[in-house]
């Protein structure tokens, strides 16, 4: 259940997600960690563990999950996507809401050590809610090409808010046989 609070495009990108009960998850950049709960409420057996560059929001974060924090099925940690290092194979699901990094530059590294992480099958989601009508078609055009370049099969999906704002993800799964 979500919170009536709960922004739209935090709820559709964690539907995204497909998420089964045993799934090892990341999130880029949790902030206060509102998507991390919707996770968390879908895992029996699976975990999550969550990186933001910002220690207050990473503090607010672990607050707002502390019960999952307790039992050893979240970590918060604060961390930027760059300087994070997990072992292969660590997550069948990746996920971003709003990192703008994705298409506001070259992603190489970041995308790289993204394929690692991912365990076989895993897939990556990088969401976003778009400032203006057409920003959502721009962003995929542009990220859907990057990851493809960087070993990743790609599907676009599109959401809409209840009050028709637009909303895109762009999925990549690691294309067999890459390195």
């Amino acid at each position: 259940m979500t919170e009536k609070s709960t922004p739209e495009r935090l709820s559709w990108a964690v539907e995204t997600l497909e998420l089964t009960p045993s799934d090892r998850v990341l999130e880029i950049g949790c902030g206060r960690g509102v998507a991390a709960a919707l996770v968390l409420g879908r895992l029996e057996g699976g975990s999550l563990t969550a990186i933001d560059r910002s220690g207050t929001a990473v503090e607010a974060a672990r607050l707002r999950n502390g019960e999952h924090v307790t039992a050893g099925r979240a970590r918060f940690l604060v961390a930027a996507l760059e300087d994070a290092g997990f072992a292969d194979a660590s997550f069948d699901k990746i996920f971003s809401v709003n990192v703008n990094l994705f298409w506001t530059r070259s992603p190489a590294r970041e995308l790289a050590a993204l394929r690692r992480w991912l365990a076989p099958g895993g897939s990556l989601h990088l969401c976003w809610e778009p400032p203006g009508p057409g920003r959502a078609r721009e962003i995929a055009a542009k990220v859907a090409p990057v990851l493809e370049e960087h070993g990743f099969e790609t599907a676009v999906l599109n959401g809409r808010t209840s009050t028709a704002t637009d909303l895109v993800c762009v999925v990549g799964r690691p294309r067999t046989g890459t390195a």
